[in-house]
């Protein structure tokens, strides 16, 4: 794409070698809408319209006129600006190469490497490689990691993309000890032996087979750029739009000048910050000023006291400059540099690095700069010219602290510098300022006075730690929450410096301090980017396999290819009709209150509304929900939860002209929880006198918090009137299509055979679209069948949030009986399920965490009982898990105390405690073929793990502010939808006259790999390739009363039906066979249809023999279980509660894998997902119920650098399933719990740094494990000085939930 202007607003672009002309180019119209509206390209997506996801990532090419050269970069077209792209060359990924054409090589290694599941972030990861390729053809994998810290992927887990991609570098990666006697074949200098002589590793893919990547044959940069690129800042532009004018001014006067004329013009050159406030805040800037290509503010140049920096010079730019300067420099002078580069690494992505620019969030000025949040102290007509970064000053530390550690927001910054009185250990002076204390950047003035003319020892140490406590204070009801860490922070951080500095002296002034000489090591901050060691294991086919028969092969996802390409078409790809409608939601903003009135005049009057839909309109019924009617489709006369959908909609022509409609509440209602009786409950055995014949008896309590199922792509409907007998058509992300398609005609009054529900497939679902994408198709269908034309909506990222809900949060409170060797003996537990306002799911995810309150564990008597609560929230969900991993966690909460109270190795404890073949369940339901011990022992053996604990144990005896942990976790997940009825599939199976095979089931695609697993089982029973067997979709019209794809049954379910009905097809070919047996399959295909024979099939397949009733406790919940173990090491840092995960290995039993490369992906992505459920993701909910967390620049799931830094999985051997297809097993949900493994040894290394200062026993760590509550459980005599203030006191910012 090449876009260049000269005066007017027209832009005139060059798409794939065909100019067009975009004339009165829209301010405020962003790339990303231009590439996917005007142009159709929709390879590019919408993730999160705030650059927080990179799912929109496209490639800038312009010659900088100041830099002398072309450029290549990375930008997020959801913020890029159309009319900032004057004069560049944009690359989006169907510009690079096609399944139809060629690939390029950097999708093709993505694809063939397992690297895309659900396909929706694909395009953007493609891209953000495509252009580091441009910049550096043979990267290191520092540059590739570094390159991807602004894309997130829900799926994969992240490995198979780094070793896809791995492949480009100059090392091309790790063997997995196959290579060399040595065990490791890196040839980087890296010395890591990996030596598991008993376990060889396989490989999931030929990377002979690649494409090699060749630089000469990119596209060229177009020439005639390179000339008017020389020409750009001659002339003013400007565009003008409906409501905003862009101008970008040609040099400093003209800018001075429009600031005088315009002093409230925004100034903008990458667009990160205003492109957001636009969007998320309805901020309008009837003028912006782009002042990207002045030439005073990219000015570089080194000066007797620093480096001056343009302030038009990119993040980017000035991280090449920095680290020239470190290179060239001598190192006493670059401190500074060092520190800027260390905090530009973790600011934000690289597509925002790119085109961001010095500002507040980076900028750090003198006290008065900041007068107030957001303000400066510069006049309107006033601009930021430069800034010098100045020479170190040596004694100077810059620190960050943030939930994740790339691509976050800061908790708490600071930055700190000493000079010393000459040869001496005396302050001459000293400044210490932090970020995240105050709406500004404050200085502690007061301490740094008190700390002058002191020699730099532990009494001074010990004045500036009380004098911060009382500086640095905050109310109990600041804004940001965390009030007691970010406190303990300041001091914290203050320490580090102190120890650095320490350090310092002792080698400047040539003598000895001795001063907590162990904590200088401790403190050493190692590389959080780091080669990603990986192996996979599973079982492979034996020699001399047919192998036409592909079951049991490590295939590619069928759609990969697409997928990469951007060929892959997702609800909201589809092509636009001609009298199409947009519609958007209005949401509440009382989480209680009654409807007084609507005032919809304003939006009536806006151009391109068309209709106000509310629920008079609703043909049919009002009353939906996916089990019971509970809830309604339009908020009526009452609002239940916060956002929850009110009665009025309207719709609009241009997605950037949203007016609101106007509720006038009557009055707001009481916030309510109520706590329903005893809704299920479990027992076996006497639980009295369990408790009777115990040593010992504990008592604890754990709280899990919910998670937010941020699949890639929000729920999007396309509704479309048939105009006839009530018929509508609908395109929907969803994974139940007959639940759709029957709340749809509910809402319409029309029977379901009237209504048409098709899936192609879904950018992500994680259980979040198995329900609540109803909320949003439903008001569609109404919508399209009250104006009579079709009606599209693709939620917003923060306003699906707000809508859907999410995992259900528990509470756990819990009683164990045990004995001194650690047997428990007995166990009551009680569980609270957040289920929000409304029923949904929320029963059966209640009584599968009560069928999973044992996890792994043998409990003679126990007995569990489940309430749910209602609360004025979103109505909770579905997620991976439903219930199960909440109910194992509290297990292994229970379980851990045990240990920590008898003071014995956990993994002891737990193993003795385990089941054994044979066993029944609290449910009564035996345990067969149960091979946890054997998960067990394969991954004690792959993570060497006795080996590994000797180590921990000597680490943390070294080591005083940071600690290793180590834990193994087992799981034990039930396969089976706990509603009975749900436990069947239908398959229809179409042959036609040549050969080809079409093949329709009740399963959707949502990543998981179902339809390729699906047509391998076809592929495998009718004993022709896979070449010839497709799937287009799932639709209602094919296949009728789906169960949703979900409880990891689809491949079982939707696989026997497949099988039966290629066996009917088989047993009416057989004397076609029979009469031509030199034949193949085309000849006896043709002569069965010149005989008229029906080639086509239905199958149909249900459960056998399931069935249970919480009345009697009897009867079989599950067809079977899975089973897996875990073990993961960790270090934190036990100052500021942040973590590095550095090693986990997983054992996984999944029957005879019908692909192992599919369910290899499927454990890593669990695990991933599970990781941040455990440890980083946290909804924080305001006291009115109002979600603060609505996108990922507030929620923060796991990234590239969250994965192990060592990661082993092994696919369990010689365990076929009789009981599902093919003696497969379910794997989708089971290997989620298993990232309790990181919970748990972050909880054993706390354990040990409380151990410093005499902490023993059992204590509190409720999930997830943030750095927060690391550090608040790491107490020490920082924590003491930092107590929390007595709740009932003050109104926190933010409550659990």
């Amino acid at each position: 794409l090449l876009i260049y202007c000269q005066y007017s607003q027209n832009v005139f672009s060059i798409i794939n070698s065909v100019q067009i002309t975009e004339k009165n180019a829209e301010p405020e119209k962003t790339l990303l809408t231009y590439l996917r509206r005007n142009l159709g390209l929709t390879g590019t997506k919408l993730g999160c319209a705030e650059g927080g996801c990179g799912a929109c990532t496209v490639m800038v090419s312009k010659y900088h006129p100041y830099q002398n050269r072309i450029i290549h970069y990375a930008v997020n077209a959801c913020l890029a600006p159309l009319c900032s792209l004057h004069h560049c060359a944009v690359t989006t990924v169907e510009g690079i190469g096609s399944v139809a054409s060629k690939l390029h090589p950097v999708q093709e290694r993505i694809a063939k490497a397992h690297g895309s599941q659900c396909g929706f972030c694909t395009p953007g990861i493609v891209m953000s490689m495509y252009a580091l390729l441009r910049n550096n053809p043979q990267p290191s994998m520092h540059d590739i990691q570094e390159a991807f810290q602004g894309n997130l992927c829900r799926c994969t887990g992240y490995r198979p993309i780094l070793e896809g991609y791995r492949t480009f570098t100059k090392d091309g990666g790790c063997c997995g000890g196959k290579g060399q006697s040595n065990g490791c074949c890196l040839t980087n200098g890296h010395t890591q032996e990996h030596d598991n002589s008993t376990l060889s590793a396989q490989k999931l893919y030929d990377q002979s087979e690649f494409m090699p990547l060749d630089p000469t044959q990119e596209i060229i940069f177009p020439p005639e750029l390179m000339i008017t690129a020389l020409n750009r800042c001659i002339n003013t532009l400007r565009f003008a739009g409906e409501r905003a004018l862009w101008i970008q001014p040609c040099s400093l006067e003209e800018l001075l000048e429009l600031k005088a004329t315009y002093p409230n013009a925004k100034l903008v050159v990458g667009n990160t910050e205003v492109g957001i406030e636009m969007k998320f805040k309805n901020l309008l800037y009837p003028v912006i000023l782009a002042p990207a290509y002045i030439p005073e503010l990219n000015i570089i140049q080194n000066t007797q006291d620093g480096i001056q920096v343009g302030a038009s010079v990119t993040l980017t730019v000035l991280g090449d400059v920095l680290r020239a300067a470190v290179k060239k420099l001598p190192a006493h002078q670059t401190e500074v540099f060092k520190a800027v580069l260390e905090q530009l690494r973790w600011f934000a992505g690289q597509q925002i690095r790119n085109v961001a620019v010095w500002e507040k969030r980076v900028l750090e000025m003198d006290g008065k700069f900041f007068p107030g949040y957001r303000k400066t102290i510069l006049k309107p007509e006033e601009i930021l010219l430069s800034i010098e970064i100045p020479y170190t000053r040596k004694y100077f530390s810059a620190f960050k602290q943030s939930p994740r550690k790339e691509d976050d927001i800061a908790i708490v910054t600071c930055g700190m510098n000493v000079f010393f009185k000459e040869q001496s250990n005396i302050v001459q002076s000293i400044r210490i300022s932090y970020g995240g204390m105050a709406p500004v950047t404050v200085l502690a003035t007061a301490t740094c006075n008190r700390l002058l003319n002191r020699q730099w020892n532990e009494e001074l140490l010990e004045e500036a730690c009380t004098s911060l406590v009382e500086e640095m204070s905050l109310s109990p009801s600041a804004p940001g929450g965390m009030v007691t860490y970010r406190r303990t922070l300041t001091i914290s951080l203050f320490y580090k410096f102190f120890l650095n500095v320490q350090h310092k002296l002792s080698l400047d002034l040539q003598k000895e301090v001795v001063f907590h000489t162990y904590t200088i090591k401790s403190l050493k901050n190692s590389a959080w980017l780091q080669n990603i060691y990986r192996v996979q294991l599973y079982q492979a086919v034996p020699p001399g396999h047919n192998s036409d028969d592909v079951v049991g092969q490590p295939i590619m996802h069928l759609s990969a290819l697409k997928q990469a390409t951007g060929e892959a078409i997702y609800c909201d790809d589809i092509p636009c009709y001609e009298n199409e409608l947009h519609l958007a939601l209005v949401t509440s903003t009382k989480a209680h209150a009654l409807i007084k009135s609507i005032d919809t005049s304003d939006a009536m009057a806006v151009p391109g509304v068309v209709a106000f839909i509310s629920a008079k309109d609703i043909p049919g019924s009002n009353m939906t929900g996916p089990v019971v009617y509970d809830e309604t489709v339009f908020a009526d006369d009452k609002v239940n939860f916060l956002c929850s959908i009110s009665n009025e909609r309207h719709y609009y022509t241009d997605s950037y002209s949203i007016v609101l409609a106007f509720i006038g509440y009557r009055s707001q209602l009481l916030v309510m929880m109520h706590i329903g009786s005893g809704i299920r409950s479990i027992e076996r055995g006497d639980v009295a006198q369990g408790f009777k014949d115990s040593d010992h008896i504990l008592h604890g309590e754990m709280h899990i918090g919910g998670q937010e199922q941020f699949y890639l792509e929000t729920n999007c409907t396309l509704a479309f009137p048939r105009g006839e007998d009530g018929e509508m058509e609908l395109f929907v992300s969803t994974q139940s299509a007959s639940k759709t398609q029957a709340l749809v005609a509910k809402a319409l009054g029309v029977p379901a055979n009237r209504v048409v529900c098709r899936v192609k497939r879904m950018g992500g679902g994680f259980g979040g679209k198995e329900s609540r994408s109803t909320i949003l198709s439903t008001v569609v269908a109404v919508a399209a069948h009250t104006v009579k034309r079709p009606v599209r909506c693709m939620l917003d990222r923060d306003e699906d949030m707000l809508v859907t809900g999410g995992r259900h949060p528990f509470f756990g409170h819990y009683k164990v009986g045990y004995m001194n060797n650690g047997k428990v003996m007995a166990l009551e537990v009680m569980l609270y399920s957040n289920a929000g306002n409304s029923l949904d799911l929320s029963l059966s995810i209640l009584e599968r965490a009560l069928f999973h309150m044992d996890n792994s564990y043998n409990i003679p008597n126990i007995r569990g009982t489940g309430y749910m609560c209602k609360t004025n929230l979103p109505s909770n969900s579905a997620f991976r898990g439903f219930g199960g991993p909440q109910g194992m966690m509290i297990a292994e909460s229970w379980m851990s105390d045990v240990a920590l109270s008898c003071g014995l190795p956990a993994e002891e404890v737990r193993r003795m405690n385990m089941y054994k073949e044979g066993d029944f369940t609290p449910f009564n339901q035996r345990l067969d073929k149960f091979t946890i011990d054997r998960c067990w022992e394969e991954c004690m053996q792959l993570s060497d793990f006795n080996k590994r604990k000797d180590a921990v144990e000597q680490y943390n005896r070294q080591h005083r502010w940071t600690k290793r942990g180590l834990s193994i976790i087992p799981t034990k997940f039930g396969i089976s939808f706990t509603a009975v009825f749900l436990n069947q599939a239908g398959a229809l199976v179409l042959v036609y006259s040549d050969g080809s095979v079409l093949l329709t089931h009740g399963g959707t695609e949502m990543g998981q790999g179902l339809h390729t697993k699906m047509v391998q089982v076809a592929s495998k029973t009718l004993g022709i390739p896979c070449s010839k067997i497709h799937i287009t979709e799932t639709s209602t019209n094919t296949v009728p009363n789906t169960s949703p794809t979900a409880a990891s049954a689809s491949s079982d379910l939707n696989g026997m039906a497949i099988y039966n009905a290629c066996q009917t097809l088989l047993q009416r070919l057989q004397p076609y066979k029979d009469k031509n047996l030199k034949g193949c399959w085309e000849d006896w295909v043709k002569a069965a249809y010149f005989d008229r024979v029906n080639l086509s099939a239905n199958g149909f397949y249900k459960t056998p023999d399931l069935g249970y009733d919480f009345e009697t406790n009897s009867g079989k919940p599950f067809n079977y279980f899975s089973y897996g173990v875990a073990v993961s090491e960790v270090e934190i840092d036990c100052l500021t509660g942040s973590h590095k995960n550095l090693h986990t290995s997983i054992v996984m039993d999944v029957g005879k894998s019908l692909n192992p490369a599919l369910d290899i992906g499927q454990v890593e992505g669990g695990f991933m997902q599970g990781l941040g459920l455990f440890t980083l993701e946290e909804l924080r909910y305001s006291p009115d119920g109002y979600l603060y967390t609505r996108g990922p620049g507030m929620y923060k799931i796991p990234a590239f650098g969250d994965i192990p830094i060592e990661l082993k999985i092994s696919l369990l051997r010689d365990t076929p399933n009789e009981k599902a297809i093919f003696s497969s097993k379910a794997v989708g949900e089971p290997p989620l719990f298993l990232a309790a493994s990181v919970f748990y040894a972050i909880k054993d290394a706390i354990t040990a740094a409380r151990a410093e200062s005499n902490l023993t026993g059992p204590f509190r760590l409720d999930s997830p494990a943030t750095p927060e509550r690391i550090r608040n459980a790491c107490e020490d005599k920082f924590t003491k000085l930092c107590p929390p203030a007595d709740p009932g006191t003050f109104i926190p910012w933010a409550v659990q939930v």
